[in-house]
């Protein structure tokens, strides 16, 4: 399975571009998008980002390597889905804030792609109140003490980030296809 490319190389390419979002919004975005049923096509910036003038990303860049690693972690089902966040090592509350910024790409992705229309089951409906709580949310400053309980909350939030989406690729995307087959 194709891994993500790095959260730095993204970055870069994303602001070479004029794309005026962060690596973790702009994958959060896409994975939205992806979730919500938009089309895999590689001018997906300008279609993630609701900007007809966003540019086409090269086929070798960093961008288009993105969005192929993300179709292909959310298709397999083995849940090797993964996040585009900073490094464990960066400070927690830039990875924090990093997760809040990818749930807000996630919503608007997820917005364009699903609309208003879309029939959601409860567990994804609560899933998708759950994110938006997430994108709304803001880093607080913990006591240095509170240090490892702080680490395990935010890989708490990580898993359930993506199990959320998973949940809604699964709901919006594989149901419908499988019952597609079936039909």
């Amino acid at each position: 399975m194709s891994e993500l490319p790095d959260s730095t190389s993204v970055a870069q390419e994303s602001t070479a571009l004029g794309l005026g979002v962060s690596a973790a919004e702009l994958h959060g975005a896409l994975c939205g998008w992806l979730c919500g049923g938009g089309e895999d096509a590689p001018d997906w910036p300008a279609r993630v980002l609701a900007d007809p003038d966003a540019p086409v990303p090269a086929t070798d860049s960093a961008l288009q390597a993105l969005r192929r690693a993300s179709v292909e972690q959310l298709e397999d089902g083995e849940f090797g889905f993964e996040l585009l966040l900073p490094e464990a090592t960066a400070p927690l509350d830039d990875r924090a804030g990093a997760l809040f910024e990818w749930c807000q790409g996630f919503l608007g992705g997820f917005g364009l792609a699903a609309g208003a229309a879309r029939t959601l089951s409860e567990e994804s409906q609560e899933a998708l109140q759950d994110l938006a709580r997430l994108a709304g949310a803001s880093v607080q400053e913990g006591a240095e003490d509170d240090q490892d309980k702080e680490e395990d909350a935010l890989s708490e939030l990580e898993e359930f980030v993506r199990v959320a989406a998973l949940l809604l690729h699964g709901d919006c995307v594989l149901g419908p296809r499988h019952r597609n087959r079936l039909n």
